[in-house]
Parts: structure tokens; C-alpha cells; sequence
């Protein structure tokens, strides 16, 4: 297969596997497992993510499994901010560790560790980034030549929030209500030992989620260099294709031809990053990409698919107690009419429901 064909088929193998060819009917925890680290940088998106994504989804449902435990946000691939299972972190946490990118030190002179591991007892339970802070001063004092003059002059700069953008930790809300409001505390992850085969499980989980890929997209996805990736990839028991590709053996491929429903996707949908800014042709058009992908402030627009590919970029805005869906770009009926449904749910109470097109 080549071009356009294979555009289609990695398409429709990616749609499948997230839920927007046919939505799932099975837990929030579940569904988040099966789509991947859910990106999470901006807090609002994931209920939108899951909405378009599973059969029938509230916000309440991603707020409880917060509240049990059982999902977990924080910083994670790529050093950015992710919705993962408590069950399936340790292997993300092992891995972001193996990436470096998120080392606290931001100078080359020689620092201890001890703080780190002095923060997760501190983190037990949940601290402000303030306090975070004053607990960081307080040991720098307490153990004078611990960390270089140099570094410690930077971590002050910042704030210490270098040191707090670590995947053992995770945000929490300050006063234990998961809503809408972005939490902000910080509390240690419950589990951070890492399980034996992290890359490797890491790797099968971005291929269930978004495959077939290549090495680069599976590297680019977790933030490591290719050739490692490569090799565990040729390491483990996987179908190969044409072009570079791995995939899972048992994976749904669905045919090129497959119809593909009206779908909206979130603020930085991970169906959008999985791959290198130059590999996003199964799902981006090249033409939308600058429309999509605003590089200027490092935003990733909401966007709604047509056939499987983006047709433009969306947003809600409510005035008056109406709430109004504008679309830009090509919309056909289908969106329009999934776009109703989609703002109705997100405003329930608004007295008006209207879908625009700019």
C-alpha cells in the first residue's frame, strides 16, 4: 500500500482502537487504558476526549475514578501532563524516568538526590506548590552543600517547580473534590517501583492505542531516542509491514474502506500527537496542520473528523445562557448534527442550544 491508501488504513486502524469508529461500552478505567496516556494539559479536555469515545459517559464517571484512586493525572510522557490507570503508572513512571526529561536540575553542577526522595515522604499527602517550596528551602537549610550554589540559585528562580515536575508525583485537588477545576496539589504517586519490562510494556500499550507505528512514533509518543525503541521493538513478537511498522498481533485493522462516523476530539487529543509533527497524515491533513497545530503558543485546537481526517477546528461559548458550537472548516450534516448532541451535553442547563459555522 502506498499514499493516500495507506493514509486510510492506519486511519481506520487508529479510529478503531479509539473508540471513534465504534464507541466503548466498558468502564472510564478501562477506556483510558485501551486509548493510551490521555493527554491532560488542559483540564477541560478529557471529558470531552471520553465523551466522543465511549457510549455513555459523564463527568461525574472521570471525577469518581479519580476519587477511588483508580485514575491518576500528573506529569508523565514527554514531561507533560497525562490521565493514566493506577494500575498501568508504574510502567509510564519507569519509563519517563528512563527518558530524562524530567531530571529536576537545570544547571551541570553537582547536586544530591536526597531531596527527591526527602519530597515523596513529604508528598504523602497533599501539598500546594507553596508549601512544596517552603519544604525545599527548609532542607537546603538543614543540609547546608547538599545542593551546588549554582542550582539552587536556579531552583529559587523558578520556585522549585522543577523539582515537582516529576511523574512520581501526581495532582491532586487542594480540598479532595475532583470538578472541573484544574487540581493543583501535589501528593506522591501510591506506586512507583518499576515493574520488570517497562519499555516493553510501554511500547505494546502505545501500539494497542494507536497503531501500527514505527519506531519514531513510538519514541517521539514517549519522549526517548529511536534506536532503543527500535530495538525492543524488533525484540518483541509483532506483525511487521511495509514502511517501518509494528503492530500488536491481534490488533483491529479494519479495512481502508470502513465508513467512519462524525467524531470531535478534545484540546490536545492524543490521537493528535501520537506521532512525529511530520508522521500525523492518517489522521491530519497537511493542509490543516498550521489551522490544527498553533505553534506559536504551543496549542493543539479541538478538532471534529470527517471520513476519519480533521475538517476543522471547534469551540464553545456560552453567553446569555446560550451555549453556541462554531465550527471552521468543511462541516457537513453529520457534524453538525453530532455537534448538537456534543454541546447539549457539555451545557445542559443553557436554555439555548446553537451549532454555527464560521
Amino acid at each position: 500500500m502506498a499514499g493516500t491508501e495507506t493514509d486510510r488504513w492506519l486511519n481506520r486502524a487508529l479510529l478503531a482502537r479509539q473508540g471513534l469508529l465504534e464507541p466503548f461500552d466498558a468502564p472510564v478505567v478501562e477506556v483510558v487504558e485501551a486509548i493510551g496516556a490521555l493527554q491532560a494539559q488542559a483540564w477541560a479536555a478529557p471529558p470531552f476526549a471520553l465523551w466522543s469515545r465511549m457510549r455513555a459517559f459523564e463527568a461525574g464517571d472521570l471525577y469518581d475514578a479519580l476519587a477511588r484512586g483508580e485514575l491518576v493525572t500528573g506529569i508523565n510522557l514527554r514531561a507533560t501532563l497525562h490521565l493514566v490507570s493506577a494500575r498501568e503508572h508504574p510502567a509510564y513512571h519507569a519509563v519517563v524516568e528512563g527518558s530524562g526529561l524530567t531530571d529536576w536540575r537545570r544547571t551541570k553542577a553537582t547536586s544530591s538526590g536526597e531531596l527527591r526522595s526527602a519530597l515523596l515522604a513529604y508528598a504523602a499527602t497533599p501539598r500546594t506548590g507553596e508549601a512544596i517550596a517552603a519544604f525545599a528551602d527548609a532542607w537546603v537549610d538543614a543540609h547546608p552543600g547538599a545542593i551546588a550554589d549554582e542550582e539552587l540559585a536556579e531552583q529559587r528562580q523558578y520556585k522549585w517547580r522543577p523539582l515537582v515536575r516529576w511523574s512520581a508525583l501526581n495532582r491532586v485537588p487542594e480540598d479532595g473534590q475532583w470538578t472541573s477545576k484544574t487540581p493543583a496539589a501535589i501528593v506522591a504517586a501510591p506506586d512507583v517501583a518499576a515493574p520488570d519490562g517497562a519499555l516493553d510494556t510501554v511500547i505494546r500499550r502505545h501500539l494497542r492505542a494507536f497503531g501500527p507505528a514505527s519506531a519514531e512514533d513510538v519514541a517521539s509518543w514517549i519522549g526517548w531516542r529511536v534506536p532503543p525503541v527500535r530495538a525492543a521493538l524488533q525484540a518483541l513478537e509483532l506483525e511487521t509491514f511495509d514502511g517501518g511498522l509494528f503492530d500488536l498481533p491481534d490488533a483491529p485493522r479494519p479495512d481502508p474502506g470502513t465508513p467512519a462516523p462524525a467524531r470531535f476530539l478534545a484540546a490536545f487529543d492524543s490521537a493528535l500527537l501520537a506521532y512525529p509533527s511530520n508522521r500525523r497524515t492518517r489522521i491530519v491533513p497537511d493542509e490543516l496542520r498550521d489551522l490544527v497545530y498553533l505553534r506559536k503558543n504551543l496549542q493543539v485546537k479541538p478538532t471534529f473528523l470527517v471520513d476519519g481526517r480533521v475538517a476543522g477546528i471547534w469551540g464553545i461559548e456560552v453567553k446569555r445562557r446560550e451555549a453556541t458550537l462554531t465550527l471552521t472548516g468543511t462541516a457537513d450534516d453529520a457534524v453538525r448534527e453530532e455537534g448538537e448532541k456534543l454541546v447539549r451535553w457539555a451545557h445542559p442547563g443553557a436554555k439555548a442550544h446553537h451549532v454555527v459555522t464560521a
